[in-house]
Order: C-alpha cells, then structure tokens, then sequence
C-alpha cells in the first residue's frame, strides 16, 4: 500500500477498525474511506455498490460485522447470520465489480471446531461440530472465508482472510448483555466496586481457557498481512498465550479495584472448554504481539472510565 491509495475500513468506529484507522493514520495513510452504519448500511446492496462506485477504494479491510458475547450470540441467531452473511456478500462482490487491489476479511476464531485439537491450526476449520451457542456467527464467517476464497479461485482476486482471537482494548462494547466476557468483567466489577457490592457473580465454573489479544496489536498484524501476504489460506492471529475465565475474573478484579468476592454461577454454560489458536505461521512472517494482558486490561479500563456517562447509559 501506498500512502495516498483510498483505504476503506469498513466497519471503523468498531473495536477492531477503530484500531487500523489510528494505525494508518499513525504510519501516514491519508486517504482513508469510512461512513457510518446510519449512512451506509452494508446489508443493502445497492448502498454498498453506489459507495464503491463513488469512492472507489483500491483497499478495503472488511472488519465490519454484528459481534456480541454468548448472550447476544445465542439470542439473536438470525440476526448473527443475516447480517454478516449479508455484509460479506455484498462488501466482497462489490469490491470485485469496481476491481479494489486487495481486500482483508476478518473472521472469527469460533469458525473452528468446538472440540478442535489444541493449538488450533488453520486446516482445523470444517473438521468438526461448532460450540452451539455461537454457531449462526461462526457459520457467517466461515461462509465469508469461502466466499473470499471462491473470488480468488474463479476470478484471481487478491482477497484474504485472517481469524482473530478473542479481541479487547479501546472503544469496545460494554453492553450489559451484548458484549464479550472480558469487556463485560470490567463492566461488571467496576459497577460493583461503585455500589461497594460484596460479590460479582461469574456465569459458568470458571474452567474454560481463552486467550485474548490487544486490538491495537490486531491492527498491526492486519497492516502488516495487507502488505506481506497474498495467500489462499487463512492466518490466525493471536496472543498465543491462555487464561482461565476464573484467572481473568481475578486479574479484571486487580485492575479494577474491586475487593469483594467472585461467584461463579455452574448452572450457567461456559461455552468452549479451550480455545487457543496456533499462531506460527504469521509469527513465522515476523509478527508479533506487543501489548501484555494487564497491561491492555488497564488501558482498556482508563478508556472505559473516560467514557463511562455513555457506556453506563447503553
């Protein structure tokens, strides 16, 4: 990429586009292309092929989608489908109709196996039963993975894929039901430590392993796979290393504050007992992570507290 080509970050007051806008603008990319969700919806096929027609991107980074914790997931599982269904269909087939340079879909680490063999590799995916309370989701990206290898396949279109782990860090969502486990822990325990609570109630045993990565970190390594890799295949992209829920709960706690004790709530589900991806490949290209997990849980914690009159009102 070049400084002044037109980048389209489709999805980018999100999480994780949030994190590759002030990436590039970091590194000196000045055409940026984004529009809102109320001004462009990328369910609408038309919007999105007028938008392309007009702004004419020649990179896009497709990390737009409807994300959520288990709750979200296993609520609105129509809507988890449709939706990313509906945005991968029509991102990727515009972005081949206006012939961008290269596009990067982000999928999901929940398209492997729910039983997958650990360190989950990228052959894994389609191997197994996904965990059930987020198949719709899992289904839509995996879906989208294919779709982006059937372009590059029938029409050579430069289009990849890369899975994330589990993401965290500036701008996330802290919806009380919505949002993901670690998010939702600092939520959680920074109400608690406000209404001098005694206990914070933890859904599940606390045994499952998950590991989680710095969004600002992602960023990079989408940066850095834009520009270094052309592959067929997809790249995982991790912290490699795993913590227990329990671990988590009790490092979340640390950073907060909060003094009382944890209640772990065994008739709720945990989900996927373990879940951590191989990530030699992309650290084999170069990359690694930078930012250690309390060290992103504070960061995150100080973003959260700068916006917590709005947060707290979701």
């Amino acid at each position: 990429m070049n400084k002044s080509d037109k980048i389209f970050i489709a999805g980018h007051n999100g999480l994780v586009g949030s994190a590759i806008v002030r990436a590039l603008q970091t590194k000196g990319f000045h055409q940026l292309i984004y529009q809102r969700s109320t001004e462009l919806d990328l369910r609408n096929q038309q919007q999105v092929n007028d938008f392309f027609a007009l702004k004419k991107p020649a990179f896009v980074f497709l990390c737009a989608g409807k994300v959520g914790g288990i709750v979200a997931n296993n609520t609105y599982r129509a809507d988890f489908l449709y939706d990313n269904l509906m945005i991968a269909a029509n991102v990727m087939h515009a972005a081949f109709e206006h012939k961008v340079t290269k596009l990067q879909y982000l999928g999901s680490s929940c398209i492997y196996p729910k039983m997958a063999s650990q360190f989950i590799k990228e052959e894994s995916i389609l191997t197994g039963p996904l965990e059930i309370t987020n198949e719709p989701y899992a289904l839509a990206k995996i879906a989208g993975i294919k779709l982006a290898q059937a372009y590059k396949d029938q029409y050579g279109a430069n289009f990849i894929s890369l899975m994330p782990t589990n993401m965290y860090g500036l701008k996330d969502n802290y919806h009380p039901q919505n949002s993901h486990v670690l998010p939702a822990l600092i939520r959680r325990f920074h109400e608690a430590k406000t209404a001098n609570a005694h206990e914070v109630v933890i859904w599940g045993t606390g045994s499952p392993l998950r590991e989680f990565l710095f969004a600002d970190d992602l960023a990079e390594a989408c940066i850095f796979l834009m520009e270094q890799y052309n592959g067929r295949e997809i790249i995982n992209v991790g912290s490699g290393i795993e913590i227990s829920i329990k671990a988590l709960a009790e490092l979340i706690q640390k950073v907060v504050g909060f003094d009382g004790k944890l209640i772990f709530d065994t008739t709720k589900p945990d989900g996927t007992p373990r879940k951590l991806m191989d990530n030699s490949k992309i650290q084999a290209m170069g990359w690694v992570p930078k930012v250690k997990l309390e060290e992103g849980i504070a960061i995150a914690y100080k973003d959260f507290l700068s916006h917590q009159s709005v947060l707290l009102g979701q």
